[in-house]
């Protein structure tokens, strides 16, 4: 059992930068991989980020590709999603995403919604142009 929490949403200006934590409980944190994905009124939830258990690789979508930036201390359990040159397409809901091992999805994409088994509360994040 895991538990997340997010922390960081609020209101920015187009063009501005917000930072996104998110503390995860348990010992075994570095084993999971963590994502970040968001939800904007009307949509699907969509993939933002992504990092590997020990942190040696990360995976964004396009939209997000080279304004964003994922990393993770897996000594203090927390993953950071910094965000900057925040676009009003970028207002949403984000949610943390814990990705424990498992056979039924060994060779899935990081992207996938699906494959995260635990799901922080949300924080909003708002961009005004």
């Amino acid at each position: 059992q895991v538990q997340l929490v997010e922390s960081g949403g609020g209101l920015v200006q187009a063009g501005g930068s917000l930072k996104l934590s998110c503390a995860a409980s348990g010992r075994t944190f570095s084993t999971y991989a963590m994502g970040w994905f968001r939800q904007a009124p009307g949509k699907e939830r969509e993939f933002v980020a992504a990092i590997t258990p020990s942190g040696g690789s990360t995976f964004y979508a396009d939209s997000v590709k080279g304004r964003f930036t994922i990393s993770r201390d897996n000594a203090k359990n927390t993953v950071d999603l910094q965000m900057n040159s925040l676009k009003p397409e970028d207002a949403a809901v984000y949610y943390c995403a814990a990705r424990l091992y498992s056979s039924s999805y060994r060779g899935s994409s990081y992207s996938s919604r699906y494959t995260y088994q635990y799901w922080g509360q949300g924080t909003q994040v708002t961009v005004s142009s």
